[in-house]
């Protein structure tokens, strides 16, 4: 029952996400299993530090990515420290169990000769899926806000008068993104085609619907995201993809660091600063092709 208080414990206390949530009932459930069939441990408040390292080294060897690793250890983590909170063990065993060193890993972008291609080539301006289809790549790329904000917008999100997007982001922070004249009139016929499209009294205001006219979710636009870009390029597609290319090629195009943390809305600039690695490797290569000398072997 420990781990069900906990469950409890981190929705009703802590109000951690869904998505949170089901990851650490899985983490705990996977973990619970492991104790049982390698060392008969019917109950994880019993696993000992060298244990919890032998599970750690066992998703190592089955290649569970050094990211996901370190997410089962931040559960196993939150669960033993609500575990001694409680009273129901005498020590941590997590305590001297640290998260595992991460490689550096560049964000992956597209091309904007790429993304271009795909925004300027012609489509049917009277279908209403060929223009939400491009509305999404669009706003996504040219805006840089994430897929739950993208979902989230509702007609009154957009300013048309003054240009500009109000987007509400993570812990329900508001930020606003400034609109291209192109962006005003596309979204401004997008909205006039959707209503035309479906019938006013049962089509709600959310920005992005579906093709039945209801709110848009995750997968859909995962899905479109993915179709639209695949005949322009073989790089990696999706929302979180369009985002990081928003940010290299606003960073690679002069914009500083500060301006593009406050469009993405990051709550510190650390988690901006991944992108200047990106700008370093476009430097390099503009260098190396540009320098009469930079091949010159010494």
């Amino acid at each position: 029952m420990s781990i069900q208080d906990f469950l409890q414990y981190i929705s009703f206390e802590k109000r951690y996400s869904k998505h949170t949530l089901k990851a650490y009932e899985h983490d705990l459930s996977e973990f619970s299993q492991f104790l049982v069939d390698e060392f008969e441990i019917n109950n994880p408040k019993a696993a000992t530090a060298p244990v919890i390292r032998s599970w750690i080294v066992r998703l190592k060897e089955e290649g569970v990515q050094t990211r996901t690793v370190n997410r089962k250890i931040s559960t196993l983590k939150s669960y033993y420290k609500y575990l001694l909170k409680e009273g129901q063990i005498a020590a941590n065993p997590m305590h001297k169990i640290p998260l595992l060193k991460m490689g550096e890993r560049l964000p992956v972008y597209i091309e904007k000769k790429q993304l271009s291609e795909y925004l300027d080539h012609e489509i049917d301006n009277n279908d209403f899926r060929q223009v939400r289809n491009r509305l999404i790549v669009d706003l996504l790329y040219l805006t840089g806000i994430r897929q739950g904000e993208l979902i989230s917008l509702k007609h009154n999100s957009v300013d048309f008068s003054n240009k500009m997007l109000k987007v509400l982001g993570k812990r329900n922070k508001e930020r606003i993104i400034p609109l291209s004249n192109k962006m005003i009139d596309d979204i401004r016929d997008y909205i006039m085609l959707k209503e035309k499209t479906f019938d006013r009294t049962i089509v709600d205001d959310w920005l992005i619907v579906t093709n039945k006219g209801i709110k848009a979710y995750p997968k859909l636009i995962y899905r479109i995201v993915y179709r639209e870009l695949s005949d322009f390029t073989s790089a990696k597609k999706s929302p979180h993809v369009l985002r990081h290319s928003f940010a290299t090629h606003m960073l690679n195009n002069g914009a500083d660091l500060n301006s593009i943390k406050e469009l993405l809305g990051h709550s510190n600039l650390s988690a901006t600063q991944i992108y200047t690695h990106n700008s370093i490797e476009q430097l390099k290569k503009i260098y190396n092709k540009a320098h009469p000398r930079a091949s010159t072997n010494n």
